[in-house]
Parts: structure tokens; C-alpha cells; sequence
């Protein structure tokens, strides 16, 4: 397992300027969009929340990631502890 490498300046300010050029052209479409005001309050309502649940579910899936990198880390060390402790001698 190798360790995450920290992002660059560069990386962050593309994914920041990339998402907000994304929102920005979304919020364009559904204010343009020729339809009644409510179904364009609808469709907002549903990108706003979209949005949301992406973000949830990015950190969810990341929090699982790094909680089983703990986890096998964990188990690692005990399985090197029980191999010291079995065989005399090594490490």
C-alpha cells in the first residue's frame, strides 16, 4: 500500500474552477429553460440536492476507504506480533 500523495495547488484551483463552472452552466440552463417558473424551481431543487448527495456520498466512500486502510494496518501489526511472538528469533 502506498501513501495518497498530497494534491497540488494547480489540481485543487482546476477542481474548484471545474465545478463551479459546472454549477454556474447548470443554474444557466434552468433559468433559460422554457418552462413555468415552477418546474423550474423543481428542477433547481433537484440539482441543489443532487449536488448535496454527491458530496455525501464522495466522503462516505472515503471515509469506508480510510477506515479500512486503519483496519488493515491494524491487522497487519497484530499478525507481525503474533509471528514474533511464534518464531524465536525473527525481526
Amino acid at each position: 500500500m502506498t501513501p495518497q500523495m498530497p494534491h497540488t495547488p494547480a489540481w485543487k484551483t482546476f477542481t474548484f474552477v471545474s465545478f463551479m463552472i459546472a454549477a454556474g452552466m447548470l443554474a444557466l440552463g434552468i433559468f433559460f429553460m422554457p418552462a413555468d417558473i415552477w418546474i423550474k424551481g423543481y428542477m433547481a431543487m433537484a440539482a441543489v440536492f443532487t449536488v448535496g448527495a454527491t458530496f455525501t456520498l464522495a466522503k462516505t466512500l472515503r471515509d469506508e476507504h480510510e477506515a479500512s486502510r486503519l483496519i488493515n494496518k491494524i491487522e497487519d501489526a497484530a499478525a507481525e506480533r503474533v509471528l514474533r511472538d511464534a518464531v524465536p528469533g525473527r525481526i
